[in-house]
């Protein structure tokens, strides 16, 4: 193909390659920012300054703390994606990232503030963003955080076809006089309390989804043995906010410290939040490991001390008291619809865990 320039000369033009023929189309991402931005307004609060198309989010940076001390946080869900574009669910991803970050500032004892999300794929796909972005707003609004903003990324040859991942920042508040670990006042004999998990959470996917569905051949609605549940169920459960249960007991100073028990389990998380010179004591025999677990660690014939460091195992998060302030906690969580239960207690060592 040619064509006259001003001399009358004929100038070769090749063909033309536009961004949407190199595999990124800008009318898809403005298609899902059309369905995301009612979802967002959803979870504005009073401290929100900006809608979202904006360059950057704004916040009021007044607040109630006398000593206020900003606490930042992000993570992803990892390969429970793959679970959520088998099942062609997408809600509980999002739900799942943003309670993950709430949980991981709690345990220092910030409140949130506002949420940035992160989502990337071969091919975005406005459907599919709207509904993770739901999940999002749903768990914002439930913890009465905003979603101020985010960015949503086309990147062909970096993701394989089909998939999504997803990241996302966390702000949140807390009083200098409120923050944990509060280490100068643990000592040996403090008790340890643990709040059930709901699941895997976020951690431990790629081994669950093989055990799952090469080890033992099940397939999506198979029921996962001993759950009730069917293995999409079971494997996206929601990864639970301890938020309403433990900010309370923030305020009211009973908490000596907390750990989100995530990836590393408790062996690498607890030691996150201990002085050096004690030693978290591991009863157990206080709970039973729940079906899911015992199915994945069965089925893949895990030594303990892997499946200790791969899972929960049932425990998503840790809570360390004075011995005197055991009862209260306890009966306060339990009010709140927890299931508690005194996992072990603190003693001489060197800032390990010991399981007896």
């Amino acid at each position: 193909m040619g064509i006259l320039n001003g001399k009358g000369v004929i100038n070769m033009v090749k063909h033309s390659v536009t961004y949407a023929a190199s595999g990124v189309d800008i009318n898809r991402q403005d298609d899902a920012l059309a369905r995301i931005k009612p979802l967002v307004k959803t979870t504005r609060t009073s401290g929100v300054r900006s809608d979202i198309g904006l360059f950057g989010g704004l916040f009021n940076a007044r607040f109630p703390e006398s000593k206020p001390l900003l606490v930042a946080s992000m993570d992803g869900v990892g390969t429970k994606m793959k679970v959520a574009r088998m099942a062609g669910i997408w809600n509980t991803v999002g739900a799942d990232l943003v309670n993950h970050c709430i949980n991981d500032i709690l345990v220092q004892g910030a409140r949130p503030l506002f949420f940035l999300d992160y989502i990337a794929a071969q091919r975005l796909e406005p459907p599919v963003i709207e509904k993770i972005v739901q999940g999002m707003a749903d768990a914002c609004k439930t913890a009465e955080c905003a979603l101020i903003g985010g960015e949503l990324a086309e990147m062909p040859g970096v993701y394989a076809e089909g998939e999504v991942d997803v990241a996302g920042s966390i702000i949140g508040i807390v009083d200098e006089d409120d923050l944990l670990p509060r280490s100068r006042y643990m000592s040996s004999g403090d008790v340890v309390a643990a709040l059930p998990s709901s699941g895997l959470h976020t951690n431990g996917y790629s081994l669950a989804r093989k055990v799952c569905f090469e080890i033992a051949g099940l397939g999506l609605y198979d029921e996962l043995p001993g759950t009730g549940q069917s293995v999409a169920e079971a494997l996206l459960a929601v990864h639970k906010s301890y938020l309403p249960r433990l900010l309370p007991l923030v305020k009211n100073k009973k908490l000596l410290a907390m750990a989100h028990i995530t990836g590393g389990g408790l062996t690498d998380n607890v030691p996150r939040v201990l002085p050096s010179n004690l030693d978290f004591v591991v009863d157990t025999s206080s709970w039973e490991i729940p079906p899911l677990f015992q199915f994945i660690i069965e089925k893949a014939n895990m030594p303990a001390e892997d499946a200790r460091r791969s899972f929960n195992l049932g425990a998503g998060m840790v809570v360390v008291v004075k011995k005197e302030d055991c009862d209260f906690v306890m009966n306060h969580l339990k009010m709140a619809g927890e299931t508690p239960w005194i996992i072990g207690e603190l003693a001489e060592g060197s800032g390990g865990v010991v399981y007896k």
